[in-house]
């Protein structure tokens, strides 16, 4: 692969590419099936754009509502629609104009709950409990959230930083407080502490630049000073009880090198020739906690990073990678079970057009590592949307989440004006496209800022925030590459609130529905003959109709005859997760 260990045993540049070259050229037959997609060539516009799906359906689709919106610059950075929340019936709606709230109970029609104009930076959130936390970045930020601006270059009204609200009355939120810091907050993580239920954390991810230390004291500027603003994420404490006593509790330096030069990573630039350039190691731009296994993944500009998080209020970096095929480290997921981490290349910041047919799959992709008990970073693959777009059309690698399909890592990901892609990397290594949405360009004649900032799966739907058409709702189809077995498995898996950058174990219920899936993968997979499927399949349908004792004497008689079956089996393991469930349900 292409990727380098450390920034301190570096590979020779000359082998780092002719191995990334090595891996292009076993992608090179998939350029043809890029131009000849039907979403290669989706006639523009805004609300009249072509459209292409495939084992997808749009259930509904809600404009952006009038006050949100530049009629005469739909592309109007000032009004963009950013990241999601979810709290139950709830989805909140970020943005550069301020945060709303949409209610879902019903999908084909939501209705907005609230409009909060807030400005000052894309205005990423996250949702816990009464309080809503929103990122702000620009240096137009006020804390009055008024949108006048700030003219001032030193004014004790801006405001750079997260700001809380209160939202237990959803009708009249209040703000509650505002933490300011040196590079306010591009976005940030909510995180847990599974001992500790009176606190969360908040990580927040600064990528601008350095404030005054007019401003706000202690904010260093110089990448050269020791206490540099640079070479830092920030941690937040929030007292669950006492909200607007949160403050900035450690100032990490998770880019130090073994002798703790704060500027240990990346020092920017290209890896040599036909790879990328990409910044030097900062920042972070998102980092993704999982805090049930006591790790994060940090995408870090230069660097893809691992965190250990056992103690929240202070992470340790414990790997770091480097691929020369990246511009720019953006986000992360782990898999559900964290032996797999992806990580987005965000090349050309989201305004640009890159995924053209002269675009190199490698670039403006996803990287698929695998993460061993050494919690080292391998590299396995990569994955880019299999689908050419236009020059007017704003795409690459953006916000996604895993869809809770048991026995597999399904993930479903915005790519701007690439639309949405729902793909499977349960093989790192061939990654495979499940099903896709997308339209034309809100604009043929010019590049112009729109499409899907992120899409996530959430409560049986995936919901979509449009950067320029509003909020898109879907929900998934059965095909003969994911069955409706596995969807209703899916669906059993409902939260009370979802932030995407904070992963939470999925613990599928003992359900027939659960059973069936892997029936149906073993027979996908040719892991077991057709009769003996058929079998299975006809004992889980008796047991299901049976109840009581008659049904816990058929459910243990499978149980035994899969012991037998996975002796036998390609697929060993995922016999044992059916035969698991089997023994779950007679129980």
């Amino acid at each position: 692969m292409s990727f380098i260990r450390s920034t301190t045993r570096l590979l020779p540049v000359a082998l780092s590419v002719t191995l990334s070259l090595a891996l292009q050229s076993t992608v090179v037959a998939a350029q043809n099936s890029r131009t000849t997609d039907p979403r290669a060539s989706l006639k523009g516009g805004v609300s009249d754009a072509q459209q292409a799906i495939k084992n997808l359906e749009l259930v509904s689709n809600t404009p952006k509502a009038a006050g949100w919106f530049n009629p005469k610059d739909l592309g109007d950075f000032g009004f963009a629609n950013s990241d999601l929340a979810f709290q139950k019936n709830i989805v909140f709606q970020g943005g550069w104009h301020g945060w709303q709230a949409w209610d879902i109970t019903d999908p084909k029609a939501p209705t907005r709950r609230a409009a909060v104009v807030c400005q000052g930076g894309q205005g990423d959130p996250s949702v816990y409990g009464h309080l809503l936390f929103l990122s702000v970045e620009d240096d137009s930020g006020r804390l009055d959230c008024g949108t006048q601006g700030v003219s001032d270059t030193v004014s004790a009204t801006r405001f750079m930083g997260v700001r809380i609200f209160d939202i237990s009355n959803l009708d009249a939120p209040k703000q509650i407080a505002a933490v300011q810091t040196c590079r306010g907050s591009h976005t940030h993580t909510l995180v847990t502490d599974p001992k500790d239920t009176a606190n969360v954390y908040l990580y927040v991810q600064g990528t601008g630049g350095v404030r005054s230390p007019n401003e706000l004291a202690g904010c260093v500027r110089s990448p050269d000073d020791t206490s540099t603003a640079l070479f830092r994420i920030e941690v937040i404490k929030v007292p669950l009880a006492t909200p607007q006593n949160a403050k900035v509790v450690n100032m990490p330096r998770i880019f130090a090198d073994g002798s703790g030069k704060v500027a240990g990573l990346w020092k920017g630039g290209d890896h040599g020739r036909g790879t990328q350039n990409s910044g030097r190691t900062d920042q972070c731009h998102d980092i993704t906690a999982y805090p049930e296994i006591g790790l994060a993944a940090g995408a870090c500009s230069g660097n893809g990073i691992l965190l250990d998080i056992t103690n929240p209020a202070n992470p340790k970096r414990i790997d770091e990678v480097i691929d020369p095929n990246f511009a720019y480290w953006h986000s992360a997921t782990f898999s559900n079970d964290g032996h797999t981490v992806l990580f987005t290349d965000e090349w050309g910041g989201g305004t640009q057009a890159r995924c053209r047919a002269s675009d190199r799959p490698t670039w403006g992709a996803d990287a698929i590592f695998t993460l061993g008990a050494d919690r080292k970073l391998k590299a396995a693959g990569y994955y880019k949307l299999p689908a050419a777009q236009g020059n007017t059309e704003n795409c690459v690698a953006h916000n996604g989440s895993l869809i809770p399909v048991p026995g597999r890592d399904i993930m479903v990901q915005a790519w701007y004006q690439g639309g949405m892609s729902v793909f499977d990397f349960t093989n790192p290594a061939k990654p495979q496209e499940l099903a896709y949405f997308d339209r034309g360009p809100i604009d043929s004649t010019r590049l112009t800022l729109a499409g899907y900032w992120s899409v996530y799966w959430y409560n049986g739907q995936l919901i979509g925030s449009e950067i320029a058409r509003g909020l898109d709702i879907f929900t998934l189809q059965p095909s003969e590459l994911l069955s409706k077995n596995e969807i209703d498995a899916a669906k059993l898996i409902t939260r009370d609130e979802f932030n995407a950058q904070l992963q939470t174990r999925i613990v599928w219920p003992a359900h027939f529905s659960v059973a069936r899936a892997y029936v149906d993968q073993l027979e996908r997979g040719n892991a077991l003959a057709e009769a003996r499927i058929a079998a299975i399949r006809g004992a889980l349908e008796s047991a299901e109709r049976a109840s009581g004792a008659a049904r816990r004497t058929a459910l243990i008689a499978l149980v035994a005859s899969l012991a037998q079956d996975a002796t036998a089996s390609s697929d060993a393991t995922k016999v044992r997760l059916l035969s698991g469930v089997v023994r779950e349900l007679a129980k």
